[in-house]
């Protein structure tokens, strides 16, 4: 997508899992962008189908992997598909005690969102245990808000805060991340859910990045922790992206719709006016789509678990993340 700047997805809901964990390269240095992956416990009434798990367990060996060779790891905010935590969860996180995010953290440099300023109560509290966690393995770590890190040519700005959904969301604040490089420009914005706040919008196209992987609006709750008008806003922003930016990958909420492609049919429109792209992570990888948290339904009813896995599911959710599910 870009010549100077090598943008890899690593996992996301169109490869299965939540997540927008992206890894970015320059000559200078290599940046692993919010190295975390989940699943959903319950959606339709049903825990995840043994397809994600399959997914979850390719998308924490390519963060792996990815891991190792970077030298600088970003936490956008704290949520657990946004960063690794030290704690057994063999149900949504697919983590070991300590190990899998020791692998990730150790000895690296982290440039974090502020755990004790724009933070709502749960981020602060997942903050503190990861600061004590994961956190102690690396060889820095740094609050990044509203600041710029350079290494060698290559800039790695930060946002300041910015809401993670509407202006007034209970879910707290997240950062977005510029890396400018060769005069082409990459931007990262994870869960600003369209963008749906006018202030996010505006940093996005003021940064005018040549290439933008956005985290789309959770159409699937819609009347649950949104209306209808606050998702209407959100498709209109993301259409002006599509319109003024050359590449935009959507990945992230509102891929847990399977009506998503209907829901942005006017993004697509506006990119194709200007000659502009928008697409998923898997398609920037040129693979196919696997939006396996969207279709769970569909999964269990035409491709039954096992009767081991059946009678892993009949455990309450504390016994399941304790216990690998059968695979």
């Amino acid at each position: 997508m870009l010549r100077h700047i090598t943008v890899v997805p690593l996992a996301a809901e169109s490869l299965g899992v939540r997540s927008m964990c992206t890894y970015v390269e320059t000559s200078d240095v290599k940046v692993l962008l919010d190295a975390g992956a989940s699943l959903a416990p319950n959606r339709f009434g049903l825990p995840p189908h043994p397809e994600e798990y399959k997914a979850i367990q390719a998308s924490r060996r390519r963060i792996a992997i990815a891991a190792e060779k970077a030298q600088v790891v970003t936490i956008s905010h704290y949520h657990f598909d946004h960063h690794t935590p030290s704690f057994e969860d063999w149900l949504s996180n697919w983590t070991e005690r300590t190990e899998t995010a020791k692998q990730i953290y150790q000895g690296k440099t982290l440039l974090v969102k502020n755990p004790r300023d724009k933070i709502n109560f749960s981020q602060r509290h997942r903050a503190w245990f990861f600061e004590r966690t994961g956190g102690k393995h690396a060889a820095e770590l740094v609050a990044a808000d509203g600041k710029a890190f350079v290494f060698g040519q290559t800039s790695v700005q930060f946002s300041v805060p910015v809401p993670h959904g509407s202006e007034d969301s209970f879910l707290g604040w997240v950062l977005m991340t510029t890396i400018h490089y060769s005069g082409e420009k990459f931007m990262f914005a994870p869960d600003v859910q369209g963008p749906m706040a006018d202030e996010t919008l505006s940093i996005i196209l003021s940064e005018k990045p040549d290439m933008l992987i956005v985290g789309g609006p959770p159409s699937y709750l819609t009347k649950l922790a949104m209306d209808e008008s606050q998702l209407m806003k959100s498709v209109e922003n993301l259409a002006k992206i599509a319109e003024a930016i050359p590449v935009t990958v959507v990945e992230h909420h509102l891929l847990r719709d399977e009506n998503w492609r209907t829901l942005a049919e006017q993004v697509f429109a506006q990119a194709q006016n200007h000659g502009h792209r928008v697409l998923t992570a898997a398609e920037q990888l040129g693979q196919e789509n696997v939006f396996l948290e969207a279709s769970r339904k569909r999964l269990f009813a035409e491709h039954p678990p096992s009767e081991e896995f059946q009678h892993w599911m009949k455990l309450d959710d504390r016994a399941k993340g304790r216990v690998k599910p059968p695979l």
